[in-house]
């Protein structure tokens, strides 16, 4: 099997700092996580009541998996209270399959896990290790973000097997912020763990695990204006169907796990139109 070819077209260094500390809790679950799987369940049985009067057979076929899901929590909740550690990939795939539950209890399309397609033995279509460029939607900060808010970033280019398009340019994928800490008086440098957990696909969602190894510098509108035709607005720019950015962000480390920060003391500062580079760190089926 080929692996993707990015048609990327520039070649760029950049110097990594492979070993930057990041707090043992960002790779863990907490009891705040559970608190929101806890609420996650309640928001999802209260869907499923008001699909009671509609489809009381697929209505008792949720219950019963909300029900499996709630116990689930309840296991996680315990080992947490014996102190043992629970790694926080259990707290992203129990969130997302409440999440699923939640979905086809109000009739909308649920994440399609390409675990339940794919035999151990089997080759994923893209493997792990393959790497995208994305444009984040929105900006981000240390300063005032929190853990657990959502953002959006869209690839950049077409992510190609030979001929195939795996993932087109313009695909949306999800991210979490799964740590921060806020820049202090104390030197206390500013830091964001970001993660990625979803992509959607000509409008089929994909759950993955995606961990930022670079951040890239935008032109902005003004760096993009000679690459565009008459009448392209900001949005398809911020939107990432378009290239253009000018390098690595100054006074920015990329740490393990995806710790984006600061090497200057202050706050992590993540403008919109941010291009990350994303490792896929879980293959993908693309069906």
């Amino acid at each position: 099997m080929k692996f993707p070819s990015f048609g990327f077209p520039l070649a760029l260094a950049f110097v990594l700092v492979s070993g930057f500390a990041h707090p043992a809790a960002a790779q863990n679950m907490t009891t705040a996580d559970v608190d929101r799987l806890q609420a996650s369940i309640v928001d999802a049985s209260r869907d499923i009541s008001q699909l009671q009067a509609r489809d009381a057979t697929l209505a008792g076929q949720l219950q019963r998996e909300l029900e499996s899901l709630q116990e689930e929590s309840v296991y996680l909740k315990v080992k947490l209270q014996k102190n043992e550690a629970v790694p926080r990939s259990d707290y992203f795939d129990l969130r997302d399959r409440i999440d699923a539950v939640r979905a086809k209890a109000r009739g909308s399309a649920p994440a399609t896990s390409s675990r339940s397609t794919t035999s151990p033995a089997a080759k994923a279509d893209i493997p792990v290790g393959t790497e995208l460029d994305v444009r984040l939607q929105q900006s981000l900060s240390s300063e005032t973000a929190a853990v657990e808010d959502r953002f959006e970033a869209t690839t950049l280019v077409d992510l190609k097997e030979g001929e195939r398009v795996m993932i087109p340019a313009g695909s949306v994928m999800r991210g979490v912020v799964s740590s921060v800490n806020k820049a202090g008086r104390l030197d206390r440098k500013g830091s964001l763990t970001l993660a990625f957990d979803q992509v959607t696909i000509d409008n089929r969602a994909y759950p993955i695990r995606g961990t930022v190894t670079q951040a890239l510098e935008s032109e902005g509108v003004r760096g993009e204006a000679g690459k565009i035709g008459a009448g392209a607005g900001i949005g398809a720019i911020i939107g990432g169907i378009l290239g253009g950015f000018k390098g690595a962000m100054a006074g920015i480390l990329i740490g393990g796990g995806g710790t984006v920060a600061a090497t200057d003391g202050k706050d992590v500062n993540l403008p919109a139109g941010t291009v990350l580079r994303v490792r896929l760190d879980s293959g993908l089926d693309v069906r």
